[in-house]
């Protein structure tokens, strides 16, 4: 499957927002939105308002980049979303939170998502004691993400925890600092998702 290996902050600045894909750097003067907070491009500062169809586009572009998934992975997201009793756009966002690499984030092993998904992929992280290289596996209630023995000497997991404060972890989550492991203590609820997303429009523009 191929990647975005475009610079990251340009993302960020077409969509408006901090998307937090380059972990501390998004909390510093360095910022690319508060540099220049318009989209990138020689219009970009000349732009009108959106029709529906443009929202609706713009919201699925911004979850997608969020997440790290492209277009066709997206899509099959929402065919399961839309398969699971409940309301698909709450559907579709607990499916994307129980991501490895998206977790990994979450519990504070990984500054962003980039730096999750090239640290699963490396398989530095154990799911239930057994290892897993996949960043977009799901994880479950009950489960348990663990450093690998070797991997437990890894500057930047230790640079990542200091980082993280236990309030930031969501309540789904538990992590043990000192055993270097995560919990999935229950599944994420549609409150616990933190994020400014609208999935109603990723709804009603997959719908269409």
């Amino acid at each position: 499957m191929g990647k975005y290996v475009g610079p990251v902050c340009r993302m960020c600045r077409r969509e408006g927002m901090k998307l937090f894909l380059k972990g501390e750097r998004c909390l510093s003067k360095k910022c690319a939105v508060e540099r220049r907070a318009y989209p990138p491009g020689m219009a970009g500062q000349m732009r009108g308002k959106m029709k529906e169809y443009g929202l609706q586009l713009r919201e699925k572009q911004k979850v997608k980049r969020i997440y790290g998934v492209l277009e066709r992975q997206f899509r099959g997201y929402f065919e399961k979303a839309e398969r699971i009793r409940g309301v698909t756009g709450e559907n579709l966002l607990r499916l994307l939170e129980t991501r490895l690499d998206s977790v990994l984030v979450k519990l504070g092993f990984a500054s962003s998502p980039s730096q999750a998904r090239q640290m699963a992929r490396h398989g530095h992280f154990m799911v239930n004691g057994r290892k897993v290289d996949i960043p977009s596996f799901r994880v479950k209630k009950g489960d348990q993400i663990t450093v690998c023995a070797g991997s437990d000497k890894l500057i930047v997991i230790a640079s990542n925890l200091e980082k993280k404060s236990d309030s930031q972890v969501p309540d789904w989550l538990s992590l043990d600092r000192a055993a270097l492991r995560g919990v999935v203590s229950d599944m994420p609820s549609r409150d616990s998702v933190q994020l400014p997303i609208q999935e109603q429009l990723i709804v009603e523009l997959y719908s269409k």
